[in-house]
């Protein structure tokens, strides 16, 4: 009965379309990338070695769902970014090429997989994210909780990142999470709030505005992360103002990408912000106070995940220490 069910799971999965919400809209062009956008294909022994281990443990990458485009450096160096509690989201952001739909249940061995795979890629920072789980009554947030417990009793000396989704009308669930105490707590913006209702529509900009703030004020020793995309139409001052809201929310970490289109049935890019501009933001959110800034066309969430957790702590402690 079970092989007859997962067979019926994998044709529907086949039969269905990733993004059903999407299917009628009309085609957005796909605009050419500059050539400042450029990465290797992925294919080196180390790169094989990561995808095995996240087989063999049959887990879900976010590398893979949103088809990250760093996704051969990382993986070459045994970095892999897991989205926990399945493959599809009940939200469907117009940026975003992870499936979408009604998911399954969850699967009570993954926190203890997810500890596996850790350990065995050995690694010092581990980021965990998930899909939006809106049918959950508290959102995922004791599913996460659980994976952080897991790795803590696997890999004690293992740093741990969450991503996590904003948990609209979930009450408790944001203190769940930061009681299983992550070392970040990351929950991306992804836009200004002009944008939010095209882009995000699920969710609500002020709502993430603060709570990022809350998990300041239920434990102010865990750094928190943002991030956003440009090229969604944006405007600069628009960006600056949402750099301040940030600060008001005593963000620590912001982390600024381009938007890339992932198929023609997504949000059109409107814009390709060149290097120098990138830079320009960074120097700007660096002045606003912002321990660590990450800004250039490809950074993403998780990438450099690991070495920018080093320099979140370094700055911390360099702003800690006493003068002279």
């Amino acid at each position: 009965m079970l092989a007859e069910l997962e067979t019926m799971s994998l044709d529907d999965t086949i039969a269905r379309p990733r993004h059903p919400e999407k299917a009628h809209r009309p085609d957005q062009p796909v605009a050419r990338k500059p050539d400042w956008i450029r990465v290797k294909a992925p294919g080196s022994a180390e790169f094989n070695k990561t995808n095995d281990i996240v087989k063999q443990h049959g887990l879900v990458t976010v590398c893979q769902e949103a088809g990250c485009p760093n996704i051969g450096e990382c993986w070459s160096k045994r970095h892999a970014t897991f989205m926990i509690m399945g493959d599809t989201c009940t939200r469907a952001c117009a940026f975003c090429n992870v499936k979408t739909g009604m998911p399954g249940a969850l699967n009570p061995r993954e926190p203890a997989r997810i500890a596996d795979a850790v350990a065995k890629l050995g690694l010092a920072h581990v980021v965990i994210t998930s899909v939006d789980r809106d049918d959950l009554a508290d959102g995922g947030a004791a599913h996460f909780a659980q994976v952080i417990g897991a790795i803590r009793a696997k890999s004690p000396a293992t740093t741990i990142e969450v991503l996590t989704p904003d948990f609209l009308r979930k009450p408790g669930a944001l203190e769940v999470v930061v009681a299983a105490k992550p070392d970040v707590f990351n929950h991306n913006l992804e836009t200004v709030p002009s944008k939010y209702l095209t882009v995000r529509p699920g969710a609500r900009y002020f709502h993430s505005v603060r709570l990022l703030q809350r998990v300041k004020e239920l434990d102010p020793e865990i750094f928190t992360k943002s991030g956003i995309m440009v090229g969604l139409g944006e405007e600069w001052a628009e960006i600056l103002q949402l750099m301040d809201d940030l600060r008001s929310a005593d963000v620590d970490f912001l982390t600024v990408g381009q938007y890339l289109q992932p198929t023609k049935k997504h949000h059109a890019v409107i814009s390709f912000m060149p290097p120098e501009e990138f830079k320009s933001l960074e120097s700007l959110a660096l002045s606003k106070g912002f321990l660590v800034v990450s800004a250039s066309p490809l950074t993403r969430s998780s990438h450099h995940a690991g070495e920018d957790f080093a320099r979140l702590r370094q700055a911390r402690a360099d702003a800690a220490a006493p003068i002279g």
